[in-house]
């Protein structure tokens, strides 16, 4: 179906297509890019203080089964799959909120290709890594001041392992009080991401989850109605993941100490906060920072990432070890922490993540900070004040300023043309932009999440709001365009069976999927 006339504030868009295989299709036998040598007969690996040959079970009895294929061809297929991607470098990307996407430094992407840098190995003497090392303590020294924490580990692998960290330390610090088997509770709220509740589980843990008041605020009298000698921890993003920033968050974490709790804080999105507020102040015990947001570096489609996790002093000797510290004369990996919950990843964090935050700190510096958490709030509000206008759509909940993003609704457009946010979500791919709508299950109904960060300037501003005014006109005058979206992008219409959410339809591995092909012919 041909589209309408789309209006002059939005940019003609056409994205490339390729039918392209995967690259395990393309694989073609005798085909090589790298000739790579064989490993010598004689490759021993040191084990305490003697040498031993590579354990058998650890030897293959046959090569890996990976692609064969020239280096143009390898160069040929990234290139198309790039010219199939939307991404931050590519168009504007409002639309991923809570993910805090922002424009990275590229020379920042230079120092993490300097051959001292990518040559480092994390074995290592630590006399030879003093330089990676420093900049790491240093980048906990910063992370101190940002938020009045005391220590710091970068060893989790971005916001959902440093909250089961965090989890972790909760439960192992009740049990060396000998309150382990009593308090069993962690209090959170409805709009914190999931990953808080779900950590927590996993840790053993009863959820009591906090609605919002009347005003759509977490409720201050339900907490005091919940909180009790079961209380082990209370953890909390705010603001929330619909950009409402809770004012008596210190009343809160007043309570929970109150009754012998753990007060961790989710600053996964604390663009908005930078340089005004803490978490010290707040009366956290805990927090962390996806420096893969806030602190501009790339998610990378789910890595390299890391959760910067920080605590006051009394929990420093509970931190995932080693950490970082200086005696005077040299940086060194210290792991003697009397009642560390041990390892969460191996080695020590993401060398290159914690590298390009650093620099990107430096560059700044305090009043930069703030001036980006100035921004952010400013181009969020802005934001908010248009996108209301917008027929169908709103901003459920706490009315006036919102932070650094907002979670907003087309449930009126929906019931009133049948568009629903999916629809608008494919839709917006014909313009070149992202869109996100919410994690799952759906609190605020038809939701989508926009979070302009302090990157984009209100020219970007305008032509995001450019598109979903387009879309919501389509959606009230002929509502099949929207519905049989994409025209011009390269995704297509879904099968709506959720079979994301069955675990024998998944293929992570090119094997299993060839596997569960096999089979599926052969009871055809």
């Amino acid at each position: 179906m041909k589209a309408i006339q789309r209006t002059s504030k939005v940019r003609d868009f056409h994205q490339a297509k390729w039918n392209e295989p995967i690259i395990f299709e393309l694989h073609q036998p005798g085909e090589k890019g790298v000739e790579v040598p064989l490993a010598d007969k004689t490759v021993v690996s040191e084990v305490g203080d003697g040498v031993s040959m590579i354990p058998g079970s650890m030897v293959r009895s046959e090569r890996p089964k990976l692609p064969e294929i020239g280096q143009a061809r390898v160069l040929r297929h990234y290139v198309r799959l790039s010219q199939e991607t939307l991404g931050s470098d590519f168009n504007v990307e409002i639309g991923q909120g809570t993910c805090t996407m922002k424009y990275i430094p590229k020379i920042n992407e230079l120092l993490i290709r300097n051959p001292k840098m990518m040559e480092l190995h994390p074995l290592q003497d630590e006399s030879t890594v003093q330089g990676m090392l420093e900049i790491i303590h240093n980048l906990d020294l910063c992370m101190r001041e940002i938020s009045g924490m005391d220590a710091f580990s970068f060893q989790p692998s971005g916001g959902t392992q440093a909250l089961f960290a965090m989890a972790s330390i909760v439960r192992k610090y009740h049990e060396a009080r000998g309150e382990g088997d009593q308090r069993d509770e962690i209090i959170t709220t409805i709009f914190s991401h999931p990953s808080q509740a779900a950590t927590a589980a996993v840790k053993g843990f009863k959820i009591i989850t906090l609605h919002p008041d009347e005003d759509g605020f977490p409720d201050i009298e339900k907490l005091k109605a919940v909180v009790s000698e079961r209380t082990a921890g209370f953890v909390v993003a705010n603001p929330e993941d619909t950009g409402i920033y809770n004012p008596k968050i210190k009343e809160f974490t007043r309570i929970v100490h109150e009754a012998g709790g753990i007060c961790y804080y989710d600053q996964a999105n604390a663009n908005g906060l930078l340089g005004i507020t803490r978490a010290k102040e707040a009366g956290f015990d805990m927090c962390f920072f996806n420096l893969h947001k806030t602190f501009a570096a790339p998610h990378m489609c789910g890595g390299p990432a890391t959760g910067a996790l920080g605590v006051v002093d009394q929990l420093k000797e509970y931190l995932p070890g080693p950490i970082v510290e200086f005696n005077g004369e040299n940086y060194y990996l210290n792991d003697d922490l009397k009642h560390s919950i041990g390892k969460v990843r191996a080695f020590h964090g993401v060398a290159q993540t914690i590298l390009r935050s650093y620099a990107w700190i430096r560059a700044l510096g305090p009043d930069g900070l703030k001036e980006v958490a100035q921004t952010a709030v400013l181009n969020n509000n802005y934001l908010y004040h248009k996108v209301q206008k917008i027929r169908g759509a709103s901003a459920p909940y706490v009315k006036g300023q919102r932070l650094e993003q907002v979670r907003y609704s087309w449930e009126q457009m929906t019931k009133e043309t049948g568009v629903t946010t999916e629809d608008v979500q494919r839709r917006m791919t014909d313009f070149g932009l992202h869109y996100w709508t919410s994690h799952h299950p759906y609190i605020v109904p038809q939701p989508f999440t926009l979070e302009p960060t302090e990157s984009y300037s209100k020219t970007d501003l305008d032509e995001y709001i450019a598109a979903l005014e387009q879309i919501s006109n389509e959606a009230y005058e002929n509502p099949e365009i929207v519905q049989n979206a994409p025209y011009n992008s390269t995704i297509h219409q879904l099968d709506e069976q959720n079979y994301l959410d069955d675990p024998k339809e998944w293929c992570i591995t090119w094997r299993l999927y060839k596997k569960k092909a096999l089979e599926t012919a052969l009871t055809k």
